[in-house]
């Protein structure tokens, strides 16, 4: 048996630096969240060799004395917390203090920096050595941190690195975060003595969408909405892109909290529930987003890395973002939100893409008046007969039609002001073409009636709540002790989703009556998951899931389906209810509704002014 000793002090570094550095965008991540809370306003970053061979820092903050500068590179030592106390409610980007000293025992380190009340001075720290030799240096206010040759004395860490390019850009993709963090802060990088990204301090809203732009595309802020809302001491305010400009991985997805960027089960649940109803299957919403709350609300002292925090409330901070995002998203109706555009147009369309005969509907002009007009599609005995074999016999009399696509008010009365303008044909019973003051609007009319027909089904639902039926056979099932007893002490819970559950044994359950509308469902299954649900996190969304589902398909049964022939007075109805209508942007599936051709891309395909 070997004895039991303390480590050395410069191997313990080391090993305490792996929490810390695993490559050179670790390194800059703690410089420059050090930077900014030393209140710099203007940053510059320069690396080479993708951060393994030199990494240098330099900002106008505060700086830091002369005294101070051997100890700025010690372990746990840091002035941004000073008791237990300053735990609980944490303001800094850095506090634990471990930086510089694990940059400094993997590479070759030096610090200058002015305080502004005395002279500039340097610190240098060469790996194992780690005994740190100060002089003076000429230095404006602020401070410089230089790292050289990352990882020069352990041979073993080195070799896990990647290539120049890739370590570059995950360098890069720190310095976007972090820049998109901090708006009124200016930032610089470059790379091999070159300037890869060039940021000016943002001072208004016209700035700050344009740094978005800058380090997110162009495309995600003109298919973005701006999002400020505030409830409860909670403050959510950036960008989220339109359901249509979602992605196919989680590439575009910004969260801060207090200004550090994190990455959160508790936010992705609520994000993710705010887009489930629009969003197509294996998509990825892009945002970029940012919450204030209490720090003492929120613990960033759970990982070294610091990515990852922990909610005091999560069930009220996943509830704030979940109602405002979903508020958001639901308001994005045509002439709220910017319009999605064709992006794949490869070349100008020709005689030889045009069919022999075109299915297009055209019909003299007609009034404003009579294009709002209701759409009529089936009679009222053809829509109970349907409804009632989609329902089956739930014992009450079947319900009309709920869509009834009664004509929205008017919006305007001129086309110039409609968002989705008047409707000027159909193309092969599918599409409707519709002229805008933008230019074309292209309308899936089957996936837009769908998504009139689901919301205002959601509607109906919700307004006559969950009715319940029983069942013919009661069912019966086996469950846990603590799950019997816990259907046992809350049926007031099981019966508001619609369930009679009663206790039979000490670990059994009998079903006897569930919602009327999920009675052909796999009930034992379905009641394991809802238990499982309430038992473990204290409600169960798997009901509302069901009946969504369910409702989505009536839906789509109850639309008009394509080659219906519509007329005039049809299509702008339809067009006046997609104004009207939540999310109608998208159909359930996700899939877009309607896309707009403006009059640039129109005279691009025609050659015009060229």
């Amino acid at each position: 048996m070997r004895t039991i000793h303390l480590l050395d002090p410069r191997l313990a570094n080391q090993i305490a630096a792996g929490e810390v550095v695993e490559r050179p965008a670790s390194v800059v991540k703690e410089l420059l969240e050090n930077a900014l809370d030393a209140g710099a306003s203007q940053i510059q970053v320069d690396v080479e060799q993708g951060g393994v061979r030199l990494v240098r820092v330099r900002d106008n903050g505060g700086g830091i004395r002369q005294q101070e500068l051997p100890l700025a590179l010690s372990r746990h030592a840091t002035s941004k917390i000073h008791e237990a106390e300053d735990l609980e409610a944490i303001g800094s980007l850095g506090f634990r203090g471990e930086a510089l000293a694990a940059i400094s025992s993997v590479s070759r380190l030096t610090l200058t920096s002015c305080s502004g009340d005395e002279g500039a001075a340097s610190v240098r720290v060469e790996g194992r050595d780690m005994a740190p030799v100060i002089q003076p240096a000429a230095h404006p206010q602020g401070t410089t941190v230089e790292m050289r040759d990352l990882f020069f004395n352990t041979p073993a860490r080195r070799r896990f690195l990647r290539t120049e390019k890739t370590e570059f850009g995950h360098l890069e993709e720190v310095f976007r975060r972090i820049a998109l963090s901090e708006f009124g802060t200016g930032f610089q990088l470059s790379h091999n003595q070159k300037v890869t990204l060039q940021l000016l301090a943002a001072r208004d809203a016209a700035a700050r969408a344009q740094r978005v732009a800058r380090l997110c595309g162009a495309a995600f802020i003109e298919q973005s909405v701006p999002v400020d809302v505030e409830a409860s001491g909670l403050r959510l305010h950036g960008w989220v892109g339109l359901p249509t400009f979602s992605r196919a991985q989680a590439d575009l997805q910004y969260f801060y909290v207090n200004g550090r960027v994190i990455r959160d089960k508790v936010v992705n649940h609520a994000v993710r529930q705010a887009y489930s109803d629009v969003m197509y299957h294996g998509r990825h919403a892009a945002y970029v987003l940012f919450l204030e709350l209490d720090p003492a609300l929120v613990d960033v002292n759970v990982h070294p890395t610091k990515h990852e925090v922990r909610f005091r409330e999560q069930r009220m901070v996943h509830d704030f973002l979940f109602r405002a995002l979903h508020r958001e998203v639901a308001a994005l109706k045509p002439g709220q939100a910017p319009a999605p555009e064709v992006r794949a147009v490869e070349r100008p369309l020709s005689l030889a893409d045009t069919p022999q005969q075109s299915a297009m509907t055209l019909a003299p002009p007609r009034s404003a008046e009579a294009w709002r007009r209701p759409l009529e599609l089936q009679d009222g005995a053809a829509q109970a007969a349907h409804y009632g074999a989609l329902l089956g016999a739930t014992g009450a009399p079947p319900a009309p039609l709920p869509m009834g696509l009664e004509p929205a008010a008017p919006q305007a009365s001129g086309a110039d002001e409609l968002p989705l303008g008047f409707a000027l044909g159909q193309l092969h019973g599918i599409y409707i073409l519709a002229q805008n003051h933008a230019g074309l609007v292209l309308v899936d009319m089957h996936a837009a009636h769908e998504r009139i027909t689901y919301e205002q089904l959601k509607q109906s639902w919700h307004d006559e709540r969950v009715r319940s039926q029983p069942l013919l056979v009661p069912v019966s099932m086996a469950v846990s002790s603590r799950e019997a007893d816990f259907a046992e002490q809350q049926p007031e819970v099981f019966a508001r989703l619609g369930f009679i559950i009663e206790r039979v044994g000490p670990e059994s359950l009998s079903v006897r009556e569930v919602p009327a509308l999920l009675r052909g469902a796999d009930v034992e299954a379905l009641v394991r998951d809802v238990l499982s649900d309430l038992v473990v996190e204290g409600r169960s969304a798997r009901i509302d899931q069901q009946l969504d589902e369910l409702l989505s398909s009536m839906a789509c049964h109850g639309s008009v389906r394509a080659n219906r022939r519509l007329t005039l007075e049809e299509m702008n109805s339809l067009l006046r209810q997609m104004e009207a209508t939540e999310r109608s942007g998208q159909c359930n599936h996700g899939r877009p509704t309607w896309m707009q051709l403006s009059m640039k891309e129109l005279d691009r395909l025609f050659l015009r002014g060229r």
